[in-house]
C-alpha cells in the first residue's frame, strides 16, 4: 500500500475544516479497542465479497454504535457526512488492520437507493434496520436464462388486489442463505421492449413459497445460491418506483453498487498480502515477479485516485452511467490479476485444500488461501454486470 500523504482535508457538511491528524486518531484509536483479533483473523480470511458472517454481524454493530456504518449516506439518514478523502482514510485503515469485509448489499446499495427513490414509509421501515443490521439483503436480479442480460428476466410477478404473487427463480444470489430480505426485479408484463414490464421489489426472505437452495464455488465455499418462487405473496407498498418501470429503479441500483462493488480499499486488501508474501520469499523469486508486484501496485494507486476523484461525493450521481461501469471494470479484472499473483508467489503451496489443511502449517494455510482467493475472485468479472457490459456501456457513452 501506498504510504498516505498528509494534505488538508475538504470542509465537512457544516463548513468547518476537517483536521486529517484528528480523524485518523480517532479512526486508529477506535480500530485498536474495536477490532479485537478475532475480527482481525475474518478479515485476513476472507475469500469471497464478505467476511466471515458470524464476524460481520458483530463489526457491523460495532460500526453502527459508533456512527461509522454509513459513510456514504446523508447525516440526515444516519450517515457520517464524512468527505469522499475522510472514507477513503478509513477503509484504508481497515484494510491496513485486516478488518471484516461487510455482508452489506443494504447499506452500499439498497439504502442509498430509498433515500433517492423509496416511499416515505419505506425509509422509515427498512434504513433504521439496515443501518443496525437488523436486515441483510441480498439482490435477485441473475436467473437461470438472464445473467448479465437482465432484459431476458422471466420471474413474474401478477397483481391480485394488494399483492403481487410471484413464480420463478434466480440464481447466483449471493448471501442468499444469511439474509432476511431480497431486492429484486420481476416481470409484470410483456411490453414491446424487453426492458418494459419490469418492477421492482423488497421481498422478506421468510415468506411462504420461498426456497433457498446452495450453490458450492470453485473454492469448495458457499457464496452463491438458487432462490426459488412457488407462489409467493409480496404487499404493494413494498414496491420501490411505478409498476412496470422496474428497469429505471435497477439501473439506478446497478450505478450505487457498481460504484461500491470493488473499490480500491478490497483490492487494497489481497494487495497488501501479496506484497507480505513476496517480502517474505526473499530471493526465492525471479525478479520479474517483484516487477509486476511493483507494476499492480502502480496502477492500485491510479485506481485510488481516479476513485476519489469520480466520486467526490461517495456514490456516482443519477445519469453518470459510464463512471460506474469504469470503477468497475478496472477494480474487477485489478483484483483478478493482484489474486492471480498471490497465488503465483505460493508455488506448490498453493495447491493446499484448505479443507484439509490444519491452521498449525502457515504456508500450507497461506498458500491455500490464495489458490481459494484466486478462484474466488473469478466471479469478480461478472457479477453486477460483465466487463463486456461495462465496455459496452462505456462505448456508448464514448459514442453518443
Amino acid at each position: 500500500m501506498t504510504a498516505l500523504r498528509a494534505r488538508p482535508l475538504p470542509d465537512d457538511e457544516e463548513g468547518d475544516p476537517v483536521d486529517e491528524a484528528a480523524f485518523l486518531a480517532e479512526v486508529r484509536a477506535f480500530l485498536v479497542a474495536d477490532l479485537t483479533e478475532d475480527l482481525r483473523e475474518a478479515g485476513r480470511n476472507t475469500l469471497g465479497v464478505h467476511a466471515d458472517i458470524a464476524a460481520c454481524r458483530v463489526w457491523h454493530r460495532r460500526l453502527y454504535e459508533q456512527g461509522w456504518i454509513a459513510p456514504s449516506w446523508p447525516k440526515a439518514w444516519g450517515g457520517t457526512g464524512w468527505t469522499a478523502r475522510q472514507r477513503f482514510l478509513f477503509d484504508t485503515e481497515c484494510v491496513r488492520n485486516d478488518a471484516p469485509v461487510l455482508f452489506a448489499g443494504g447499506v452500499r446499495s439498497l439504502g442509498p437507493l430509498l433515500i433517492e427513490m423509496g416511499t416515505p414509509a419505506q425509509r422509515a421501515r427498512y434504513l433504521p434496520a439496515i443501518l443496525s443490521g437488523d436486515h441483510l439483503w441480498c439482490q435477485g436480479f441473475s436467473e437461470p436464462g438472464a445473467g448479465s442480460d437482465l432484459a431476458a428476466i422471466a420471474t413474474r410477478a401478477v397483481r391480485r388486489g394488494d399483492r403481487y404473487v410471484i413464480n420463478g427463480s434466480k440464481i447466483w444470489t449471493t448471501g442468499a442463505h444469511h439474509a432476511s430480505h431480497m431486492f429484486a426485479i420481476v416481470r409484470t408484463a410483456d411490453g414491446e421492449k424487453r426492458q418494459q414490464g419490469m418492477t421492482f421489489l423488497l421481498i422478506d426472505m421468510k415468506s411462504p413459497g420461498l426456497t433457498v437452495q446452495p450453490i458450492i464455488g470453485l473454492a469448495g465455499d458457499h457464496e452463491f445460491n438458487a432462490v426459488f418462487f412457488d407462489d409467493v405473496e409480496v404487499p404493494v407498498e413494498n414496491r420501490v418506483g411505478p409498476e412496470n418501470d422496474g428497469w429505471t429503479v435497477a439501473k439506478r441500483l446497478m450505478s450505487l453498487a457498481r460504484s461500491n462493488n470493488t473499490p480500491a480499499a478490497l483490492v487494497g486488501r489481497v494487495l497488501r498480502r501479496t506484497a507480505l508474501a513476496v517480502s517474505a520469499a526473499g530471493e526465492a523469486l525471479e525478479p520479474s515477479v517483484r516487477t509486476r508486484l511493483a507494476a499492480l501496485q502502480i496502477e492500485h494507486e491510479a485506481f485510488t485516485r481516479f476513485e476519489l476523484d469520480a466520486l467526490p461525493d461517495g456514490r456516482a450521481e443519477a445519469g453518470a452511467s459510464m463512471t460506474p461501469s469504469m470503477l468497475k471494470l478496472i477494480g474487477s479484472e485489478l483484483h483478478q490479476r493482484v489474486a492471480e499473483l498471490a497465488m503465483e508467489v505460493a508455488g506448490p503451496l498453493a495447491a493446499a485444500d484448505l479443507s484439509v489443511v490444519g491452521l498449525s502449517e502457515p504456508a500450507l494455510a497461506d498458500g491455500a488461501r490464495a489458490s481459494a482467493k484466486h478462484l474466488s475472485v473469478r466471479a469478480a468479472s461478472i457479477y453486477s454486470g460483465t466487463s463486456e457490459t461495462q465496455r459496452n456501456v462505456i462505448a456508448r457513452q464514448l459514442l453518443g
